[in-house]
């Protein structure tokens, strides 16, 4: 189905953003692995976060959905797969990622497996750094790919990962560690990207009463070349168990950018709620990119204001730690004056599609100026209206419908967007746009 905005009334207005969808992630996986009864609060229950829940349900949670709250009765690590055919994930890159490490404290073989375009994802780097933990993970294509086999066993000791490629992948490791025979004392090597998601982790961690310690130290001849980064983290995760809590999940940053970008763009009012100051998403970002290209943002303890005249102006940023948003800071860009530089997001080539190229290919089908580099692409502002594909990529959908603010356009597969953010269209008419599926 195709996506387009409908009609466009005033802009503003008041509405909640929707859950976060990592943290959604974690609060079941933690919950399930936990000992006693969780309830979660304000869950986000997406294609992707449903992949999760499923997959924790098939290794022996019990999981409720309830009136106003998720009820998750905890395995306490004693996972068993009942499943009788591969756990189908399908597009759900950060439930295989995450899921990977834990199948092993199975006592019986794991095969996780999704949807073609999961299935291009690499996981070589996380299923090496695993064998160091005496867990046996491997691709049953051999080639680094799901379908992944996951034999039970997870000894524990050290092992270290390259930082640069996903952030989910020392997620994986740091989630399982705890319930590792012996515990796990775990190097990531430089250069450490989308760092703000590994905090996140480390933060429903501690929510679930699991205490991880993190050091660094300088080694100079582990330096990445291109960036000089010398710097290694240490994390430590003795033995422990996770304990049942009662939890909330706070608002999600990167799906409360369109929003943002919507009053930004086209210009008016707004209030976001349940965006949470002192959150420890990467994606809080946005906030600061908004007001440099032009709008006004006012931060409260648990919600975003923001207002506009709807003239932007581009700029320069580095986005290593905020991946998620290349795709809503490229469209920004295409509808600003002057040119926007955006750098640091190699690993968004390894995400539900090379992110980097599928943004470039279908902003010059909208007769964009830009260039692409490996870790980026440089944007002059300036594109016309027209018909773009989603690639079956939820965020290169949502992200291309704001382009309807000042231009016609069509997004082909549009309906992708509840792969994140089911009430995206919903949410966008209660600030004043009006989208429709055709």
């Amino acid at each position: 189905m195709n996506l387009k905005v409908k009609t466009i009334s005033n802009i503003g207005g008041e509405v909640k953003a929707p859950p976060s969808k990592s943290y959604s992630h974690r609060a079941v996986i933690l919950a399930s692995l936990a000992d006693g009864t969780s309830k979660i609060h304000d869950m986000l229950f997406s294609q992707d976060v449903l992949s999760s829940i499923n997959a924790c349900r098939a290794l022996g949670a019990n999981i409720t959905k309830k009136d106003d709250y998720l009820e998750v009765i905890g395995t306490n690590g004693k996972l068993h797969n009942s499943s009788e055919v591969p756990i189908d994930l399908g597009n759900s890159g950060t439930t295989l990622r995450l899921m990977t490490s834990i199948a092993s404290l199975a006592d019986n073989e794991v095969i996780l497996t999704g949807d073609d375009s999961l299935q291009t994802r690499p996981m070589e780097i996380l299923t090496e750094s695993l064998a160091s933990l005496g867990v046996c993970a491997a691709s049953i294509n051999g080639n680094g790919k799901a379908p992944i086999l996951i034999k039970p066993g997870y000894v524990g000791g050290e092992t270290s990962i390259l930082g640069n490629v996903s952030s989910q992948f020392i997620s994986s490791i740091l989630i399982s560690a705890p319930l590792s025979e012996n515990g796990v004392d775990l190097f990531v090597l430089p250069e450490f990207k989308s760092r703000p998601y590994v905090n996140m982790t480390c933060d429903i961690m501690a929510k679930f009463g699991v205490k991880i310690e993190n050091e660094f130290f300088v080694r100079h001849e582990d330096c990445d070349r291109e960036s000089k980064n010398c710097r290694i983290d240490e994390f430590k995760i003795p033995k422990q168990e996770y304990k049942s809590c009662d939890y909330v999940v706070e608002g999600d940053y990167s799906s409360a950018s369109y929003l943002l970008a919507a009053v930004a763009i086209y210009g008016g009012n707004a209030k976001i709620l349940n965006l949470f100051k002192n959150s420890k998403q990467g994606d809080k970002l946005i906030l600061n990119i908004l007001k440099k290209m032009g709008a006004k943002i006012e931060i409260f303890d648990d919600y975003v204001e923001i207002s506009s005249e709807g003239n932007l102006k581009g700029i320069d940023v580095d986005l290593s730690n905020a991946p998620d948003l290349l795709i809503t800071v490229a469209i920004l860009a295409a509808l600003a004056d002057g040119t926007t530089n955006i750098t640091g997001v190699k690993h968004a080539r390894v995400k539900e599609t090379d992110r980097i190229a599928t943004t470039c290919s279908e902003l010059k089908k909208l007769g964009c100026k830009l260039k692409e580099f490996e870790d980026g692409m440089s944007i002059e502002g300036g594109i016309r209206s027209g018909t773009v594909d989603s690639h079956k990529d939820h965020r290169l959908a949502m992200a291309f419908s704001l382009v309807g603010l000042k231009h016609d356009i069509e997004i082909k597969n549009g309906e992708v967007f509840d792969v994140s953010f089911p009430n995206f269209i919903e949410a966008m008419s209660e600030i004043g746009v009006e989208l429709e599926l055709i």
